[in-house]
């Protein structure tokens, strides 16, 4: 059985964890404060945006992702349906609120298609994460769009 890869990366923010959901939530809008292309919306899921499907095309990689978890203020949660050689993909967005702002922790878990090759994805993907990680907290800290 293959090993689960497990990433997580933490941020800190001056703005508000409602300021921050907001950012995470208007999937459509990443591209403009992260490392991520152009994003296509396929289903808006749920009156809330629960079970959404929406296509981010990075670097000629196209993944689809579904929201999985929306808690406001609190946490976003989405999954790889497809795009990359990993499976059961789920990723959460988790925001603590401090005194002085906010604590971002994005965390995700996967098993890699191809066995041996997880510790590159867990790599590459880690590698992706903190630079979102770093982009939301410099966009977050730009204060309300």
């Amino acid at each position: 059985m293959a090993k689960i890869q497990r990433i997580s990366v933490h941020g800190h923010t001056s703005a508000s964890p409602d300021t921050v959901y907001a950012l995470l939530v208007d999937r459509e809008h990443w591209p403009d404060w992260s490392p991520m292309g152009s994003f296509r919306l396929l289903d808006k899921g749920d009156a809330n945006g629960l079970g959404a499907l929406g296509v981010f095309s990075t670097n000629g990689v196209n993944s689809c992702e579904e929201v999985i978890a929306l808690e406001p203020g609190k946490r976003f949660g989405y999954s790889l349906k497809k795009g990359l050689p990993v499976r059961d993909y789920r990723a959460y967005v988790d925001l603590t609120p401090e005194r002085d702002g906010t604590a971002i922790h994005w965390h995700s878990t996967f098993t890699a298609k191809i066995p041996g090759t997880g510790w590159f994805h867990r790599r590459f993907l880690g590698h992706f994460i903190g630079r979102m990680v770093e982009s939301l907290v410099a966009r977050a800290s730009r204060g309300a769009p």
